[in-house]
């Protein structure tokens, strides 16, 4: 079977940026489930993956504007601290979840840290790069009638929600 929209595929990929390993599912030993053209994966990853097999590797270059965007200037934000959990210990550089008024989460980097409120780059940390991913696809299968409405995957083993 081959993947594309409404298959669930599962697979483990290591991701490395300017020759750097930046996370890998094979620290966690644990497979990634993502349910296809519901927005789980950066599109050129999913792009890439449609049509592909279970046992299949493939090596995938994703450009920035395929992945998380260009970076854009004056993405500077000032947040208040009771936005961030463990805001205290925020350092420049660092990068974190900031939680959004209206819901959600986004991961920012910290830029400057003042005594109550921190000033964010809304860039996302990856914003301007490319992409390397190393992937392994396990399973290829169709997604179920539940996966579909609920928009993801529901690996073996998952409570149902």
């Amino acid at each position: 079977m081959k993947a594309g929209k409404d298959k669930v595929i599962s697979l483990h990929y290591t991701l490395t940026v300017d020759g750097e390993k930046v996370e890998s599912s094979h620290d966690r030993d644990e497979a990634l489930w993502v349910l296809l053209g519901h927005g789980q994966l950066i599109p050129g990853l999913e792009t890439a993956l449609e049509g592909h097999e279970a046992g299949e590797s493939l090596q995938v270059d994703v450009a920035a504007a395929d992945g998380y965007g260009e970076r854009q200037e004056g993405q500077i934000q000032r947040v208040p601290k009771k936005y961030f959990q463990q805001a205290n210990k925020l350092k420049p550089g660092m990068t974190t979840v900031l939680s959004l008024k209206q819901g959600g989460q986004r991961v920012v980097t910290v830029h400057k840290v003042g005594m109550t409120t921190v000033d964010v780059d809304l860039n996302h940390p990856m914003a301007g790069k490319t992409l390397h991913f190393d992937v392994t696809i396990n399973e290829v299968r169709d997604g179920t009638e539940e996966e579909i409405q609920h928009g993801h995957a529901h690996p073996p083993g998952a409570e149902a929600h």
